[in-house]
């Protein structure tokens, strides 16, 4: 039996249809992932199931006894209280049963005192109604310990560690939170009530990147039905068997992970394409027949019978595409190898010492990701090297010819409200004509009448492509960017992903979306308790170097518990300890070992187009046609940089490597 069944769904706003006809149904245990472009109306159809909108036709059913519990993108008030205390509310059988239980006892009381007095208190009739209320008091208080025990502290506790709250913030108020912990508190009290169906909005839109660790085990294990938006495609693919999805034509539903969807659309679309192809062929041959005998007696039958079949035949049409973010990043000025050096930084805010001494540096090309826990010092360290905030003691410098942009959240609510969204941008280059800014607008979806929307009318999604916006019409060699993919729906953060990769600068980012760091990252800055663990490659790599050390991701060490080893150490002793070593030296070494290859493969490939390149260069007629020359000049010049590049990294690499080889030898 279904859980919900939306039957016939209909939904506008204004003259924009949201929902038209809608039908699907939710199956015990299921797990959805709702996708679709910023607008299409994926919150809308949440709200629809967690009840908080009705729809213009259709009705929506629960199966009996079926609880949906609902986070939605954006929480403005937690029932009050404590944190604690607030989770645990979220649950409100508890107060129903104490105050049942209170009557029962006040009743139970009042009965005993009467019978006490009475001479019939003997006699079973007059015992038999505080026998009942004696059986509902147990009954009562066995659902109250069932109750404690599912819904408790110390289940609520166990949620908000896992969320990366502190055993200090379980007996703060509430209203103390900032909303990204406001956030948190309200997905904590979904999880430990624990309902039926999850409606999940953008979840791990406020969770740092061992909060949503945990958060992505406790879903995997859960056996509850799901549905989830997320523009993290690694994390969609790991929860979902099913696909809903807002697209041109309406609805539609597809079997299997994002990944599975993608296929399948690609498939529908290009059988389309061919379909569409074939029909227009055979159109265009009954055409010409019609043509060539419309005035031949002899052929009049066949003609108007073609006429008729073209009148009625279904014209197959290529399906409309969705519009998302298409751009690229222009080339940019090449910096000196050495694009960032902190040495002995220190910084704090009051009495919080968020560094100490952090000494780092930042070679050329790399694309660095910023880890840790919310108030590790994340957002800090950007704002540090981006010129936003003084350090207390130590230096910074950018190296030469170096030209960082930043984006962070908080540059949105910076923008001029009173412009418009063309003048906003165009103010950054007062020389480049307007065509120019409106090429760059045009990538991020802003067309037409859409330059000249004033930002206050903007949503969050819009404010933060105008931000980004701002990122390319200044080319610079140093990108530093603040959770990029807050609020770009999935395949916008798919598109800046693509771009991203061809950037020819220096990266240094902050993300919680794990498919975003991924595919992006070089290397990692685990930041905690002031210190910086550098790891090379990307986010896998690292949380299986962690898995291998038996360290937990967050800054916390293992506990190590020494023990006197026997004076002599038998053979089967020293072969265990020996393998154990060559593992974890392994685990160190493997993801160094792959990137080296993978960067001694490229080498090969561009050399022997260098060297392709170089002959033609040679030769006595090369420089007679210039314009077929230039083309030639400029990709030698292009290989010849890379290969600069790829050289400095193999040699990072393999000092990275001989280092590790040095210590464990």
């Amino acid at each position: 039996m279904s859980l919900v069944t939306a039957i016939n769904l209909s939904l506008s706003f204004g003259r924009k249809q949201i929902l038209d006809d809608v039908s699907f149904a939710v199956q015990p245990g299921e797990r959805i992932g709702l996708i679709g472009p910023n607008g299409a109306g994926k919150s809308s159809l949440m709200r629809l199931l967690a009840g908080e909108r009705t729809p213009d036709e259709g009705e929506i059913t629960f199966a009996r006894g079926v609880r949906a519990g609902y986070l939605p993108q954006d929480i403005l008030e937690l029932p009050a209280g404590t944190l604690v205390e607030s989770v645990r509310s979220t649950v409100g059988d508890r107060d129903r049963l104490v105050v049942a239980l209170a009557a029962v006892e006040q009743e139970l009381a009042a009965l005993t005192a009467d019978s006490q007095s009475q001479a019939t208190a003997e006699d079973d009739d007059a015992l038999a109604p505080q026998m009942e209320l004696t059986q509902r008091l147990v009954d009562l208080h066995a659902e109250l310990a069932d109750f404690d025990e599912r819904y408790g502290r110390h289940r609520a506790e166990s949620i908000l560690s896992g969320l990366g709250f502190a055993q200090s913030d379980f007996d703060r108020n509430v209203n103390e939170l900032s909303g990204g912990w406001k956030m948190r508190a309200a997905l904590a009290g979904l999880l430990l009530l624990d309902p039926e169906l999850l409606l999940l909005d953008e979840p791990t839109n406020h969770l740092d990147i061992p909060s949503l660790a945990w958060f992505d085990g406790f879903l995997r294990r859960s056996h509850k039905a799901l549905i989830l938006i997320s523009h993290d495609r690694d994390f969609l693919n790991r929860q979902i068997k099913r696909v809903l999805t807002f697209e041109p034509e309406g609805l539609r539903t597809y079997p299997g992970d994002y990944e599975s969807y993608r296929r399948q659309r690609a498939e529908e679309e290009e059988n389309l394409e061919l379909r569409a192809k074939r029909q227009a062929a055979q159109r265009a041959e009954t055409q010409r027949f019609v043509d060539r005998f419309r005035y031949k007696a002899s052929k009049a039958r066949q003609v108007q019978s073609r006429v008729k079949l073209l009148a009625k035949e279904e014209i197959v049409t290529v399906r409309e595409q969705h519009a998302t973010v298409q751009f690229r990043f222009p080339e940019v000025a090449r910096s000196g190898r050495e694009v960032v050096r902190l040495e002995g930084v220190s910084k704090r805010f009051g009495e919080r010492i968020i560094y100490r001494d952090l000494t780092q540096t930042i070679a050329r090309g790399e694309r660095v990701a910023i880890i840790g826990r919310n108030g590790a010092g994340k957002t800090t360290l950007l704002k540090i090297i981006a010129g936003e905030l003084p350090i207390d003691g130590g230096s910074f410098t950018l190296g030469h010819n170096v030209t960082p942009a930043y984006y962070a959240q908080h540059h949105t609510e910076k923008l001029d409200g009173d412009k418009t969204v063309l003048a906003e941008v165009a103010s950054l280059v007062p020389r480049e004509p307007p065509s120019f800014v409106r090429r760059i607008l045009g990538a991020f979806l802003f067309d037409n009448d859409d330059v000249e929307k004033k930002i206050s009318v903007l949503s969050g999604g819009e404010r933060a492509r105008v931000a980004l916006a701002r990122l390319l019409v200044i080319p610079s060699n140093l990108l530093i960017l603040d959770e990029p993919t807050n609020h770009l729906d999935l395949d916008s953060s798919e598109r800046l992903i693509e771009a991203l990769k061809g950037y020819g600068g220096t990266l240094l980012f902050v993300s919680h979306n794990r498919s975003f760091i991924n595919q992006l990252a070089t290397q990692i800055w685990d930041v905690a308790d002031g210190r910086i663990e550098s790891w090379p490659g990307n986010l896998d790599a690292y949380l299986y170097h962690l898995e291998q050390i038996g360290r937990p991701l967050g800054g916390s060490e293992p506990v190590v518990v020494e023990r006197a080893r026997p004076a002599v150490e038998s053979d089967k002793d020293r072969r265990q300890r020996e393998a154990q070593a060559r593992q974890q030296r392994g685990a160190r070494t493997r993801p160094l070992e792959k990137e080296i290859a993978r960067i001694e493969s490229e080498v090969a490939a561009l050399e022997r187009e260098q060297q392709g390149l170089a002959q033609q260069m040679s030769a006595s007629s090369f420089y007679d046609d210039f314009t077929r020359a230039q083309p030639v000049l400029d990709r030698h010049r292009v290989v010849s940089e890379t290969l600069e590049l790829l050289y400095a990294k193999w040699s990072e690499q393999q000092e990275a490597l001989a280092k590790i080889t040095a210590t464990d030898s």
